[in-house]
């Protein structure tokens, strides 16, 4: 059956003080985008603050332009079109969706965590059931997310995002707002790491999180699969590499 997923990419094309470019990380689009397409799904996607989405340039060259998917989005100039005029999240109900998926990309670290509406969004749709995912850096947008009584969304839940030892990777450790995984181990998630820059994608419930561009794909297969059954309740882990 065909459900509505609904992509919410960051807005951010620099990075605070520094203004290093960044954005989104075309990986961590393209690969869930065509995944949930192909798989029969409509997607709508919106950013936060609407209009053209900024992409991260390291996120186009060397080894990402050899990413399938990436090939497939530049022979798709109406999926660039799109990209270059979405909707902003507040021109949305993100309740409505069957689902949702949190593309990274370092922009997110700025734009995500502290925007209420999609806070309040993404809080309603896991409480009903939905599922809700993110990858890489798009952890950022549960930061905000609460369970009915007020926790955070993530507390004790499994949770995997970009680690700090990556960050450090990436020579991005002091350029970023926060650690993404130290942010969330202190809202009381579990944290699920592997090595750096390997497949690493976990299911906690609806919840379903991957750690960096190379987790997108499972993290996809994870989403369409929790669609087939939305009744999951068990953490279910999947990794390759």
């Amino acid at each position: 059956m065909t459900q509505r997923i609904l992509f919410v990419l960051t807005s951010t094309a620099r990075m605070g003080e520094s203004g290093e470019p960044t954005g989104l990380w075309l990986e961590e689009f393209t690969v869930p985008y065509f995944a949930m397409r192909d798989a029969g799904h409509r997607i709508d996607v919106v950013s936060i603050a609407g209009g053209a989405v900024p992409i991260d340039p390291r996120s186009i060259g060397g080894e990402s332009a050899q990413v399938p998917e990436n090939q497939r989005y530049r022979d798709e100039p109406e999926l660039a079109e799109m990209m270059r005029s979405t909707r902003s999240v507040q021109q949305v109900n993100v309740a409505e969706y069957d689902g949702a998926f949190l593309p990274g990309g370092h922009g997110t670290m700025w734009d995500l965590p502290d925007n209420r509406v999609l806070a309040r969004g993404i809080s309603q749709m896991f409480t009903a059931g939905k599922p809700v995912a993110a990858v890489c850096h798009g952890p950022a947008g549960l930061i905000g997310a609460t369970l009915p009584d007020g926790r955070p969304l993530v507390a004790g839940r499994w949770v995997s995002a970009f680690t700090t030892e990556e960050e450090r990777a990436v020579g991005l450790e002091n350029k970023v707002p926060f650690l993404l995984d130290e942010k969330l181990a202190a809202l009381g998630a579990r944290l699920v790491k592997g090595e750096p820059f390997t497949p690493v994608a976990v299911a906690h419930g609806n919840l379903i999180t991957g750690q960096n561009p190379q987790s997108a794909r499972e993290a996809a297969g994870l989403v369409i699969a929790a669609l087939e059954r939305r009744d999951a309740c068990e953490p279910v882990h999947q990794a390759a590499g």
